[in-house]
């Protein structure tokens, strides 16, 4: 791990309690050539914060009106925590993708017909949003494949009851690495909040100081690093996608003694398709060491919807490291392996 850089005794020493100042992020207008890999993929689109900020309206809690805190209130804030954490280090522009547009009216169109208003006349807004911040001057090369530090946040207001009183609200948050090869996340338990309630962006900023102080990137940098040292063969693999398979038809008594895993029938199809067809980590008539499965399952993991995201790319991590030791004589994940 002769790359890593970062900090992490000086970057403790933060005052939580010193909020940020509102921050401005500004995003050039050039003209960039489209890349083909995102960190998430399904059914999103990609988007700007300036759209968000300035064409998006904020959705309210309806008994009392009071306002949520939007998606670009939560990407300027977790950017600026991010700034302020890794002070000295290089922050990415967030990569934002949006889905679920909800469409609406401005009072003076209600009366038209859909095919006659125009731009002015409509409002909309997300229903989910993910953003992904990379830190590229924060890294490390696992298999030949470079990893930079990301932070990942998660952003759906369908998990939220909008029709009554303003009650804390749902935010996902993670910090993990990106792998440059794919742009698959990977993320480990302590770098991820799975159920980040707050009322405001102040206590969000908090909260993001605390997640990134919490978080071991050297402890997940060894874990990643372990797998390569360990391979299955086809047959072993044939095995695990098998078990993986029926594990989704299992009678719910007996699911629940096994350790959980969240991926889809059409995710573990394509896990199988990529072994044999991906450029990076397919080892078709090969043994398949366990980072390039662990790869398999992350790539499958991008087709999974903004809300269930994060949950997916930890299970992949915990799907990966329980299967390799599990080959190593452990008994915890022995199901999915005979």
């Amino acid at each position: 791990m002769n790359n890593l850089v970062i900090m992490p005794t000086e970057k403790r020493t933060l005052n939580l309690g010193e909020y940020a100042e509102e921050a401005t992020i500004i995003v050039e207008e050039t003209a960039t050539p489209k890349r083909v890999n995102h960190f998430i993929e399904a059914n999103t689109q990609e988007t700007t914060l300036q759209h968000l900020k300035n064409d998006c309206i904020t959705p309210v809690f309806a008994k009392d009106n009071e306002l949520t805190v939007n998606h670009a209130a939560f990407i300027e804030t977790v950017w600026e925590a991010a700034n302020s954490y890794y002070n000295g280090e290089t922050i990415g522009t967030p990569d934002i993708r949006v889905s679920h547009v909800i469409k609406g009216r401005t009072p003076d169109a209600i009366h038209k017909p859909a095919n006659q208003l125009l731009e002015s006349d409509k409002t909309i807004y997300y229903e989910r949003a993910a953003f992904s911040i990379d830190i590229p001057t924060v890294y490390e090369t696992i298999e030949g494949n470079k990893l930079n530090l990301s932070i990942v946040g998660v952003r759906a207001y369908n998990q939220m009851n909008l029709y009554s009183k303003k009650v804390p609200e749902l935010f996902r948050l993670a910090i993990g690495f990106k792998n440059q090869v794919c742009c698959n996340m990977c993320i480990f338990t302590d770098g991820y909040k799975d159920d980040l309630r707050v009322s405001n962006t102040s206590e969000l900023y908090r909260s993001a100081l605390e997640l990134f102080n919490n978080y071991n990137p050297a402890k997940h940098l060894h874990l990643m690093q372990q797998l390569g040292n360990t391979s299955m063969s086809e047959h072993q693999f044939a095995q695990i996608l098998g078990k993986m398979r029926l594990y989704q038809c299992l009678p719910n008594g007996y699911q629940k003694r096994l350790p959980r895993m969240l991926l889809t029938d059409t995710q573990i199809n394509s896990v199988a398709k990529a072994y044999i067809n991906d450029e990076n980590f397919g080892s078709f008539g090969n043994e398949l060491n366990m980072w390039k499965f662990y790869n398999l399952l992350t790539g499958a993991n991008k087709s999974s919807y903004i809300d269930s995201f994060l949950d997916r790319s930890l299970n992949a991590t915990e799907m990966a490291v329980g299967i390799n030791a599990a080959l190593h004589g452990d008994e915890h994940y022995k199901w999915f392996i005979d």
